[in-house]
């Protein structure tokens, strides 16, 4: 048992992996989660620039994860309801930056409209952007989450590149989502 612990202890540090976390979500572990973040970052990341927009795009990935949750969890190869957010997140530093890549269980309902904004957001050029960020902001209107939807937006304006997704049909309702998000240095 301990030799496959060293074993994918080892594998995660050849593949420069600095979180990796599957599991219930709540403030107070997205807080620690945060405080991990920032403390690893000042260890390995001398520009404090990018050390800055991959801690924000890590906030804003985490705090998706937590209020867009469709609050369903895996057991026995089948998605089935919980009383709290479940969610999985991997920061992994490369050489040309960071990947930050996260996953959780949304309603089948919301694949189209959740395509159809990330489509828009990365077609996008980084004025386009700003702009759209601005518009969002000054609009006034929240989400039923309460947020104003400006964390998919600000994640790829901090991030400065275009959003990788995906959508794994699991049941008649629910879908697992994932986001990759790279910030280059």
């Amino acid at each position: 048992m301990l030799d496959r612990i060293y074993d994918l202890y080892d594998e995660l540090e050849r593949q420069r992996v600095m979180l990796s976390f599957k599991g219930l979500l709540s403030e107070e572990l997205i807080t620690a989660l945060l405080g991990l973040v920032e403390r690893k970052m000042r260890s390995i990341e001398e520009d404090p620039r990018v050390r800055k927009r991959v801690f924000n795009v890590v906030m804003e990935c985490l705090q998706n994860l937590f209020h867009h949750n469709a609050n369903l969890v895996l057991s026995k190869g089948h998605p089935v309801p919980t009383k709290d957010p479940h969610g999985v997140v991997m920061i992994v530093h490369q050489d040309d930056g960071y990947s930050v890549l996260t996953g959780n269980f949304i309603a089948g309902t919301d694949v189209d409209a959740m395509r159809a904004r990330l489509d828009h957001i990365n077609a996008l050029d980084h004025q386009q952007l700003r702009d759209l960020y601005k518009e969002t902001l000054a609009d006034g209107r929240y989400t039923e989450s309460g947020g104003g939807g400006l964390g998919i937006i600000d994640i790829a304006r901090r991030s400065g590149n275009k959003l990788e997704y995906g959508f794994v049909p699991f049941d008649t309702d629910s879908t697992f989502f994932s986001l990759n998000v790279n910030v280059t240095n």
